[in-house]
């Protein structure tokens, strides 16, 4: 069994063929991607299908989504040990100049305060 076929399963995928293509080219990229970014890569592949797997990596956690404000959702694969907890999130950032998005895992969202009866859903950080 290979490391791309572990992956999936650890996060109780079920590493189809064409789910295996879609993580494999997901480790691709060296930044964000977005379901154009896959779309492109994998010509071949329908849309529809690239978008409901898309979609059940990250139901189970094996990608993060991040709102860059670009109009477009971006995607990066979460490590290893990530359960997508409020405490794990980080900062990303967007370069205005290349549109790309990084996460910049070493850097922890710091903890919020909110007024009482308010409780924290998600967070998007991202800095430009």
């Amino acid at each position: 069994m290979d490391r791309f076929e572990q992956k999936l399963l650890d996060r109780n995928i079920k590493p189809t063929s064409v789910r295996l293509l879609l993580f494999k080219t997901m480790t691709e990229f060296n930044k964000t991607f977005s379901l154009t970014d896959l779309e492109t890569e994998l010509e071949t592949v329908n849309k529809s299908t690239i978008f409901r797997t898309l979609t059940l990596f990250h139901e189970n956690l094996l990608i993060h989504s991040i709102d860059d404000g670009s109009g477009s959702m971006k995607y990066s694969i979460c490590a290893v040990s990530c359960m997508c907890t409020l405490g794990e999130l980080h900062v990303h950032f967007n370069c205005n100049r290349c549109h790309n998005t990084y996460c910049l895992e070493s850097i922890s969202i710091p903890p919020i305060q909110l007024p009482k009866k308010f409780i924290i859903k998600s967070i998007n950080f991202v800095m430009k």
